[in-house]
């Protein structure tokens, strides 16, 4: 599907999640930031610094209460089991595990309406489930396997002697650009993927990680090397809800047939 064709027709539910954020006066200028363009909620991810000390209220200004509701995880994972569609940010020109996508096609995809939700068929669940902006860290962004987490890849287009942007101005860049797309009438959408909950999604890895080791596809020392290249297919694929109870179902009929052969038992 060319993402860059599809307008969305009506706004969503979007969280802004901050991973591991080093500056109080950077937390508290994105708290702002959700508040000037509507944003749900603030989600921090093992934050560095005192995001509710005086210099974060500071530059929060108005949005105070954004920054006081935040919600602190331990893990990016946990902060992603709830949503649905996840992009984030990085400001490297290569090496990245997934492809590196414009703003307007990021957010076209994001934004898109779900073939579900269109046919009627989707869950009260799904169809709640909130839309996710992920921004890394200060000094060094989000790692290959954070970046992995997400289903598409946001990179803003800087100047070739200095690229790399300070956190807040970054996420002012892509959140204006949101609210453009929220604000702006365009023609009705082509039906989008319809990507699985993040939950699902981890759920899925842990079953397949455990079934693959079992029958020696995988050893410790492989283990994580493979599993993100499993990783990678499964995020360009956008593998759905049902498709995730599919090949869950096939793992769990591997998994019995395999206990039931003595497939990777010890004799």
């Amino acid at each position: 599907m060319d993402w860059s064709d599809s307008v969305p027709r009506a706004p969503k539910t979007v969280v802004v999640v901050l991973v591991e954020p080093a500056g109080p006066l950077n937390v508290g200028s994105v708290a702002r930031l959700c508040a000037n363009f509507s944003m749900a909620e603030l989600r921090l991810v093992n934050p560095r610094c005192n995001h509710l000390g005086e210099e974060a209220r500071l530059m929060a200004v108005h949005g105070r209460g954004l920054l006081e509701q935040a919600r602190c995880f331990d893990q990016l994972a946990d902060a992603l089991a709830d949503c649905r569609r996840v992009v984030a940010t990085s400001g490297r020109c290569d090496g990245e595990p997934l492809p590196l996508l414009c703003p307007d096609q990021a957010l076209n995809w994001l934004l898109g309406p779900s073939q579900s939700s269109q046919s009627g068929q989707a869950s009260d669940s799904a169809e709640g489930a909130p839309l996710a902006l992920v921004f890394g860290r200060e000094d060094r962004g989000l790692s290959n396997a954070e970046l992995l987490q997400a289903g598409c890849l946001l990179t803003l287009g800087t100047g070739p002697t200095y690229s790399s942007l300070n956190l807040s101005h970054a996420v002012a860049v892509v959140l204006h650009s949101l609210h453009q797309k929220l604000e702006a009438p365009g023609p009705s959408a082509l039906p989008g993927l319809d990507p699985c909950l993040r939950q699902e999604f981890e759920a899925l890895l842990l079953d397949a990680e455990s079934l693959l080791m079992a029958v020696g596809f995988l050893y410790p020392h492989t283990a994580h090397a493979r599993l993100a290249k499993v990783r990678q297919i499964l995020q360009r694929a956008q593998i759905s809800s049902g498709e995730v109870a599919l090949v869950r179902g096939m793992v769990r009929q591997l998994r019995w047939a395999s206990q039931q052969n003595g497939i990777g038992q010890t004799p």
